[in-house]
């Protein structure tokens, strides 16, 4: 019978030298980007898929993570009329308008007035973590890898992570 109390199990890590399976890599870099519109969607597919190739990694995981809350990083494609699409989605959600707290300085101490750009970046996602097949991401025939800024013009980072084999 259960003490109904809760219970951890303890277990030990392994040696430094048997953490990974033989062969498994990880390679790390961080992308920088200067934008220069408040919101802009650049296309960053083959800078990744380039950072990928230099890892020497055939098979595993790329996962990449923005480095700011007013950006975001996702899939779609890219298409001007779609592009357009989407940027007017964003306005039409979240009107830079509204009389949002974080912009109120009765509330907030920040100067910026981008508590929109903060919940555009929120809602669309800061991180993706996408197959790596013969050296390159996988992606679908009309997928690209897309950045997007929010609150620029700003400078810009991306961690790149890309593990496997």
């Amino acid at each position: 019978m259960s003490s109904g109390k809760n219970r951890v199990a303890e277990i030990e890590a392994p040696p430094e030298s048997n953490r990974f399976p033989v062969g498994y890599k990880m390679f790390n870099r961080i992308v920088d980007w200067i934008t220069n519109e408040r919101m802009q969607l650049i296309n960053v597919t083959d800078r990744i898929n380039e950072i990928v190739r230099k890892s020497g990694i055939r098979e595993g995981v790329v996962h990449l993570q923005s480095l700011h809350t007013t950006t975001a990083v996702f899939l779609n494609e890219w298409q001007d009329a779609l592009l357009h699409d989407v940027r007017k989605f964003l306005d039409d959600l979240i009107n830079r308008e509204n009389p949002w707290r974080h912009n109120n300085p009765q509330y907030s101490d920040c100067e910026r007035k981008n508590a929109d750009s903060h919940l555009r970046g929120m809602i669309m996602g800061q991180s993706l973590c996408l197959q790596v097949r013969n050296s390159a991401v996988l992606l679908g025939t009309w997928q690209s890898i897309i950045f997007a800024e929010f609150d620029g013009p700003r400078s810009r980072s991306m961690s790149v992570q890309v593990s496997g084999v």
